[in-house]
């Protein structure tokens, strides 16, 4: 018998319940992992309110770290002991020991503790296809980053700035503004006061960005396009302040003959060949000193509604970690 947090409707922070579950041995293609640290998203968010749905009752949460207990008679890669991590379902992270597909694990180099691994599985990996991938930055690019002091942007903002590009971050306080600039951005636009379109303008002499990297969606979606050069790359990969109403895509031509994208890094991980790369860069881009990963919430795993909540009010910063 190990514990969980469960819900089984969705709603507030207080559907989440600590709840007792039974764990068998895994199948023959899983491991069944014991926990060290759970990590902790917005996206569990909006499972547990409805706005990306779940089968009910579920579980919560999308990555975690912690060691191999026992593998299924399929698995040649992982054995028990193995320090492994993982970002990605099956949805169910917040638990103190779980069953888990063994090829959708990675093993964890020794410089990288569990809490660490934890804080930056989702984000990191987010991170490395938004600048590797999807746009690809090159030196002497300058893009915008909004969410620049949260567990994606403080990433993003340290990697890009590592690879030669001027970085612009949105923030909501001058303390989540110092917090970025400590990080790697250039210009952090407190977007309480100022209008972060226009202050890329200026800070760009009118030329645009090379890409905006926008997880608020619908506050922030149309002036990010007014921010971007011609030909420049509009990628949505969430939507915090709500999903962005239906768009008439000539827009993006009067626009500058713009780029939009809506990615996932579920799509960009989906062959296992792609998710060890990806992991290896970002564990090279940590264990190099190019990208800290700084845990500045911990929470005991019982209290995630708690936890929630303080994320929810934009309370907490960079990376949020719960401990079982």
């Amino acid at each position: 018998m190990t514990h969980a947090i469960r819900f089984h409707q969705t709603g507030g922070p207080e559907v989440l319940q600590w709840e007792s579950v039974e764990l068998g041995k895994p199948g023959a293609n899983e491991a069944r992992i014991r926990q060290h640290a759970c990590g902790f998203n917005f996206i569990d968010i909006y499972h547990r309110t409805g706005q990306y749905p779940v089968r009910l009752p579920s579980g919560i949460g999308l990555e975690g770290a912690g060691v191999v207990e026992a593998v299924g008679s399929d698995v040649t890669e992982l054995k028990s002991g193995d320090r492994v991590a993982y970002a990605g379902g099956p949805i169910g992270a917040y638990a103190e020991a779980r069953l888990f597909p063994a090829d959708r694990l990675v093993k964890l180099p020794d410089s990288v503790a569990f809490d660490q691994a934890a804080g930056m599985m989702l984000k990191g990996l987010t991170a490395q296809y938004l600048l590797r991938r999807t746009y690809r930055v090159q030196p002497g690019d300058t893009i915008l980053i909004h969410a620049a002091a949260g567990g994606v942007g403080l990433i993003v903002c340290q990697w890009a700035k590592a690879l030669g590009a001027t970085v612009i971050g949105t923030v909501g306080s001058d303390a989540k503004a110092a917090l970025a600039r400590a990080h790697g951005c250039d210009h952090a636009i407190v977007y309480a006061r100022e209008k972060f379109a226009d202050r890329v303008n200026e800070i760009t002499a009118g030329a645009g960005v090379a890409a905006v990297y926008d997880s608020v969606g619908k506050d922030t979606f149309m002036e990010s396009l007014n921010c971007l050069k011609p030909m420049g790359m509009m990628v949505l990969f969430g939507a915090s302040s709500g999903p962005v109403p239906p768009l008439d895509i000539g827009v993006l031509a009067q626009k500058g003959s713009l780029f939009l994208t809506r990615p996932s890094l579920f799509t960009y991980t989906a062959k296992r060949a792609d998710l060890v790369a990806m992991a290896a860069e970002l564990f090279d881009a940590v264990e190099s000193g190019r990208v800290k990963i700084e845990i500045n919430q911990t929470f005991p795993l019982r209290e995630a509604a708690r936890a929630q909540a303080e994320l929810e009010a934009r309370k907490t910063t960079g990376s949020t970690v719960l401990v079982p």
